[in-house]
């Protein structure tokens, strides 16, 4: 029986050790907004099954080519968030990854008003899956982070919602339009017939430097916000420029250039550090 006892402790950590987390990428739910069947992938942690407590998200956006599949097979999150869990920097939690690339692509409103991505996550995303999944679903416990496209999706959405995310983690992120010179250059190309207040309006909405400049000083400490970019990536200027502008205002925020480029070798390094600065709040730090 001594024998068995000690055999028993000494297969413990192995056995915490394989304990992984689950991931299922092919899940669905139905959108009246977006009039269609619209894909996303969860991580589910270790415990999810046996523990019966809820826990906390973190929606992980996808870059411009992607899908809900990107973090699962090119950004290794199975594999990355279980170790981060393991090593004690990440808390276990529920992430979210929504399909942006599907119909149209993007995380925001169309400008035309006929393809309302952001409205299909507020109102039908997201309380589809904090009503199927066991989440906590307070502020503190709720996260957003993403790459590129989905990186300019993070920002964009703690600064339409600081209400809603306790923390916001921009990777790489495509920080919109520069100046309203630009956006009126840009948008024009494929929409030649909207007046200038049009395209004013969506310049003041969906791109990173005007929200910022028109946040309030009562806003500034409602997100935590952490960035990251790797100093040959051809976003680099955009979020120089937001945080050089984050500084003058005086919003905290934590900046991170990295040797790298715009790639999931990059992005792969970047996820540990998202799941421990999230988890810090997770916390209740």
């Amino acid at each position: 029986m001594k024998k068995l006892s000690v055999l028993l402790l000494s297969l413990c950590p192995l056995l915490l050790f394989a304990q992984t987390g689950k991931v299922y990428d092919n899940l669905t739910l139905t959108s009246k907004i977006l009039k269609s069947e619209r894909k996303y992938a969860v991580y589910l942690p270790p415990d999810y099954e046996s523990s019966g407590r809820s826990y906390p998200i973190l929606y992980l956006l996808h870059g411009a080519g992607d899908d809900q599949t990107g973090w699962v097979q090119f950004g290794e999150v199975l594999n990355i968030t279980d170790k981060a869990i393991r090593d004690g920097i990440a808390t276990p939690m529920i992430i979210i990854m929504p399909d942006a690339n599907t119909g149209r692509r993007g995380y925001f409103n169309d400008i035309k008003g006929d393809w309302n991505y952001e409205d299909f996550f507020f109102n039908e995303l997201m309380p589809f899956v904090e009503k199927k999944y066991r989440v906590k679903t307070d502020k503190r416990f709720r996260a957003v982070a993403g790459l590129s496209m989905g990186g300019g999706g993070s920002f964009v959405y703690a600064l339409h919602h600081p209400e809603m995310f306790s923390s916001a983690c921009p990777l790489s992120a495509a920080t919109g339009f520069l100046s309203l010179d630009d956006a009126k250059a840009g948008l024009s190309k494929n929409n030649p017939n909207l007046p200038d207040s049009t395209i004013s309006n969506y310049y003041n909405r969906y791109s990173v430097i005007p929200l910022m400049n028109a946040m309030p000083d009562a806003q500034k400490k409602a997100v935590r916000w952490f960035m990251d970019v790797g100093d040959d990536d051809f976003l680099y200027e955009g979020n120089g420029l937001v945080h050089n502008l984050m500084r003058k205002k005086e919003i905290p925020h934590e900046y991170r250039v990295r040797d790298g480029a715009h790639n999931w070798t990059y992005w792969r390094a970047s996820l540990p550090v998202v799941l421990q600065f999230v988890s810090d709040a997770f916390h209740q730090y």
